[in-house]
């Protein structure tokens, strides 16, 4: 399982609050004839927080049937407690995925220790049969996973990389310093994907890649070849777009580009509200921006 290259973070199609796995299919089948590396099923922005269980599993076995073997399937199973996690990344193994993006858990944020922390991540890679990413998002969570916290859990078999979506680069060139090379770390901020590629990061998960797949492989791409003065440009270009669907107007922006690409973006599922029709000019005209 590698984290190297671009993967979306897709969202979750409703109809009437109702799973659309029909428009989840095609969705796949679109974003598998891109050059990303895989997906992500059950992250934030597939609104993992808003489904239950059972619909949890049916999204990732609709996922896994599209997905060719050849690309990288990952599946978010974090719940608040470790028993929860533990069922739901060992159904999610029994579905097919390579492997599980576990998010810290936040509703006891104040006594989310880096001890805390560390044996909940060391008992669901325990009980795991597919490797275990470390997912870091502490705008939402309100917990961060320091990179000291991260290196200890770097020496457990089985957690295999971090999702790191803090948006802070600094903290990503510690992960880097503080983990061995085997260890992967994937970015999930599109804003700063360059200078997180520059300090080590392997690839990215994001959001804007499922509006824009061949531009942000590319960012990679020049960074690897070092063309960094046509890759900043790129990056620059990206940053007013990856805002719109990421800290601006979150799930309901990404739903409502989709849209607009002719792909199934549809409503969020309440207490998310659909954009206005304001915001989706205004996520219109940075689409068009990027095509010009």
């Amino acid at each position: 399982m590698t984290l190297q290259g671009v993967l979306a973070p897709i969202p979750t199609p409703f109809q009437d609050e109702v799973l659309d796995l029909e428009a989840l299919a095609r969705n796949v089948t679109h974003w598998m004839g891109t050059e990303l590396a895989g997906i992500v099923v059950l992250g934030t922005n597939g609104e993992a927080a808003h489904v239950d269980d059972a619909e949890a599993d049916r999204l990732i076995a609709k996922t896994r049937e599209i997905t060719p073997a050849e690309r990288t399937l990952i599946a978010g199973t974090a719940r608040e407690s470790t028993r929860a996690t533990i069922a739901a990344t060992r159904r999610a193994g029994e579905l097919g995925v390579d492997a599980v993006l576990v998010r810290t858990p936040s509703f006891f944020k104040s006594l989310m220790t880096s001890d805390a922390l560390i044996d909940h991540f060391q008992a669901v890679a325990d009980a795991s049969s597919v490797p275990v990413l470390l997912y870091n998002i502490p705008q939402v969570t309100g917990v961060n996973l320091s990179a000291a916290t991260v290196a200890r859990l770097a020496e457990h078999p089985n957690i295999t990389g971090i999702k790191d979506s803090s948006g802070n680069v600094l903290q990503i060139s510690q992960l880097v310093d503080a983990t061995g090379s085997e260890f992967q770390i994937a970015v999930g901020s599109a804003q700063t994907f360059y200078a997180s590629l520059c300090v080590g990061a392997v690839g990215g998960v994001l959001a804007l890649a499922c509006l824009q797949p061949a531009l942000c492989v590319r960012l990679r791409q020049l960074v690897l070849e070092s063309d960094l003065d046509n890759a900043l440009a790129l990056q620059q270009r990206l940053i007013p777009l990856a805002e719109m669907v990421t800290s601006r107007f979150g799930v309901p922006g990404l739903k409502a580009a989709l849209d607009l690409l002719g792909l199934a973006g549809g409503d969020p599922r309440f207490p998310l509200k659909t954009c206005s029709t304001d915001v989706v000019e205004e996520i219109r005209s940075a689409l068009s921006a990027l095509e010009a």
